[in-house]
């Protein structure tokens, strides 16, 4: 019998579930609304649910040995969703619990950008790396930090916020409540506050200029930049210092081999990624200078997040194997 495990991305609308092999093949796919659910307790009913279907349709000859989570707010010590602002329950939800209840079978949870550098260690570009650091630039900044080839996850589980470093001292609202953190600096909309800013401050001709920000999107910013568009540039540039200069603060602290950028930004390539290389160096402690690689991640074509969710669970099963 092929052994196989359920990798699950948890996001604030949908929820993706995958049944992944050894290979990080993912052998079939469904989702379901993560919101109209009337409770947790549905939401966790449906979940299981829809990995009985898709073992259901590979056929008798898979078994499943666990399944793994990824969720905006989870606590990998916990095994349990804490007060993620962008779920509609709160407090501490026993995710882990109910699903091994439902399943019979081992379950962990952790943040989805943990869940992406376990992805990247196990199925990507980080093959045979034991210190790196994977930037998830979406909508936020979420980051997962390897060490000696280990997750970081931190004393109760929450290991590896770097968006919510403080970028400037009393600058942006943040939504996690606190003000300046660099995600509302570096991410994709980090980039259109900077942006529209720009368009307030300055005469400056742009394409961008009639946009008004409900419709201003960072995909707009990239395309405009690409074509010379000197306020979108300079947009960029804003954002390159900022992440730059807070990356070089990351590298004298952590020392990696790597930093893997992922998410809607990143496929802005070059745009972002000179500013951020010249800025991290400018501002590097000198014994690192020239020695970390900025790359792309290798699962940019794949569904990461369900990957990296199928990592940590495969990962939990060959340390109880041990």
């Amino acid at each position: 019998m092929a052994e196989v495990v359920a990798g699950i991305d948890i996001g604030g609308t949908n929820t993706v579930i995958g049944i992944v092999n050894r290979n990080g093949d993912i052998l079939a796919e469904s989702t379901l609304p993560t919101r109209c659910n009337a409770t947790f307790d549905v939401f966790v009913k449906n979940l299981t649910g829809a990995i009985e279907q898709l073992l259901m349709e590979l056929g008798h000859e898979h078994r499943l040995l666990g399944v793994g989570v990824g969720s905006p707010n989870g606590s990998y010590n916990l095994g349990a969703i804490v007060d993620a602002p962008n779920l509609e329950w709160k407090g501490i939800l026993p995710l882990c619990k109910e699903i091994t209840l439902l399943t019979g079978v081992p379950s962990v949870v952790t943040n989805d950008a943990n869940a992406a550098a376990l992805g990247e260690l196990l199925f990507g570009a980080a093959k045979g790396m034991k210190n790196f650091v994977v930037i998830t630039l979406g909508t936020g900044l979420g980051s997962g930090i390897v060490v000696d080839g280990k997750l970081v996850v931190g004393h109760d589980g929450f290991a590896g916020e770097f968006g919510h470093v403080v970028a400037k001292a009393n600058g942006r609202q943040c939504g996690c409540g606190k003000k300046g953190c660099l995600e509302t600096y570096a991410s994709a909309t980090g980039l259109r506050r900077t942006a529209f800013k720009m368009i307030a401050d300055s005469n400056q001709p742009s394409m961008l200029r009639n946009v008004t920000y409900d419709k201003l999107t960072a995909k707009m910013i990239t395309e405009a930049a690409k074509t010379g568009d000197p306020l979108a540039r300079a947009a960029f540039e804003y954002t390159g210092l900022i992440l730059g200069t807070r990356l070089a603060d990351l590298v004298a602290i952590l020392n990696p081999e790597a930093i893997f950028f992922f998410g809607g930004l990143a496929n802005a390539g070059e745009l972002l990624m000179d500013p951020v290389r010249r800025y991290m160096e400018d501002y590097m402690f000198p014994v690192f200078k020239g020695k970390v690689k900025l790359l792309l991640s290798g699962l940019q074509d794949k569904n990461a997040a369900v990957l990296g969710a199928a990592a940590l669970i495969w990962e939990e099963l060959d340390k109880s194997a041990h």
